[in-house]
This record gives structure tokens, sequence and C-alpha cells, in this order.
């Protein structure tokens, strides 16, 4: 693959730990997470951004400027090869291992690591500087980090019990070590599937039993609505139902900016303040 000349050989670590040996600045970029995504357009990179997942809505004009590479779990490996990356850019969560090993055959792969705000906003500060943008990635984590800082600041009730579902039949949660986990303890809640790990399922009977002051239903990765209010109601009926933005509790690239201010909203119309 050729190299423009003002490109230098660079090695870098990424939030696995892993040294990623790429081309400086990066000049065609494959993406395989829809947060990191729009991060890497709202760093002013669009133009570099050659591949994107099917999954990568935001900006809505990414899937029309890149070429499509398949989703976050099965990758078109022509598409990739065809799209010439010299670098790409992956999460270890998102995306499955024996496709990333395979991608690392041929290309430079650097991978995010996040389970909490610490370190989604040290991915933002990492990408900006793996992609020669880190006069616009730093500002970008620092008011991101004040408005949870002022969310945090502002809450005075003490912490309600919530239960966080992504999924239906069967009922999944996000319980302890999930990203999820760490924006309902900074939006005010204590999760109320904390003593279990990643996404457990969860019988109807377990959830009466713990019986969690509120029960969120997320608008991803299933598309809870309205409708499935009554039916967790009948489960918990002394519960608080909401249907919430699913972007904002999870997605951790610049879609955090949002998410302080949806919390302090969220929490002050539930009466958690």
């Amino acid at each position: 693959m050729a190299y423009n000349s003002h490109q230098r050989l660079r090695i870098v670590t990424d939030q696995m730990g892993r040294e990623v040996q790429y081309h400086y600045p990066p000049l065609r970029i494959v993406s395989l997470v829809p947060s990191q995504t729009e991060l890497l357009f709202d760093l002013g990179l669009s133009k570099q951004v050659e591949g994107v997942t099917k999954f990568c809505i935001y900006p809505p004009t990414a899937r029309h400027s890149a070429s499509v590479i398949g989703g976050t779990k099965n990758f078109d490996f022509a598409k990739i090869k065809a799209a010439q990356p010299d670098l790409i850019i992956g999460n270890k969560e998102e995306n499955y291992r024996e496709g990333i090993a395979q991608l690392e055959r041929h290309f430079p792969v650097w991978l995010s690591d996040i389970v909490d705000l610490p370190d989604a906003l040290d991915m933002i500060r990492r990408v900006g500087d793996l992609t020669g943008k880190t006069q616009l990635a730093e500002p970008l984590a620092a008011e991101i980090k004040h408005s949870f800082d002022k969310l945090r600041l502002a809450a005075t009730a003490p912490l309600a019990t919530a239960a966080y579902f992504i999924w239906r039949k069967p009922y999944m949660v996000a319980a302890s070590g999930t990203f999820i986990d760490d924006m309902l303890r900074q939006a005010g809640f204590r999760n109320a599937f904390a003593g279990l790990g990643r996404y457990p399922e969860i019988t109807p009977e377990q959830l009466a039993r713990v019986a969690p002051a509120h029960i969120f239903l997320s608008s991803e990765p299933y598309p809870f609505g309205e409708k499935h209010v009554a039916e967790f109601q009948a489960i918990c009926p002394a519960a608080k139902i909401q249907v919430v933005d699913g972007e904002l509790f999870s997605w951790y690239g610049s879609r955090l900016r949002h998410s302080a201010a949806y919390f302090q909203t969220l929490r002050a119309g539930l009466g958690a303040e």
C-alpha cells in the first residue's frame, strides 16, 4: 500500500495495551463502531473516513460518504480491503475477536476498551492524538467532563435503585462491568442488578424480588416503546417505568456531550432529585 510522503511511521498503545504501528496522520480510516464513527466526524475527519458499519447512523451522511463494510460483528472483509485503510478503529466489546484478528494480519487496528466515563474521555483524547486532532479532542473531552461534574454536584437525593433493560424475550439487563452501569451511577441511580455481571438474562420472578424503584426500558438495542410499559408494571406495580434514550446511556463518543443534561432532566422528571 502506498503512503503519502507527509506521513511518518508511528507506534502507539491502544486501550487494550496493544502496540499499534501505523502511518501518521492516517489518511484512510475504517471505523467499526457507531459511537466512534460519530466522534471521527465531529473531529473533522469526514474526508479520511473510508469505511463505516451499517449501524453508523450519526452523522446521517456517514453511510453515504463512506463505504458500508458490514456490521460490528460481521465484517465485509472485501470491502474493508477495498477501502485500503491505514488505520482501523474498533472496540473490544462491540467487535468480534475473530474478525479483529483477521484484520490485524493486514492492517493496523486500534481498539478501545471502555467500561466507565474516564475510559470514554481517555478514548476521545487518544483518538484525537491518533488522528492529529488533539486541538479538537481535548476541548471536547473537557466539555463532557465538566457537564458530568456539574451533574454530580447537582445531585441532592440518595441513590434510588434502577433496573436497565436492553432486551426482551428473554429479558436482559445491563449489570456491573458495563458502561451503562457507570452511566446509571453518573445519572444518580444505583443498579438494581449490580450483583450480577455484564448482560444477564432476568426472569420476571427475579425482577419482582429485586423490586427496583425505577425500571428503564432502553430504546436500543431492543426497541422498547410505551407499549411495553404495562408489561413491566404488571411485574413491579410500585416501580416508575420509563422508556429512555439508549444512545445517551451507551454511546461513549462525542454523543456524551448531551448525556449529562438528559440525565438531569430524567432525574427531575422521575422525582429523583
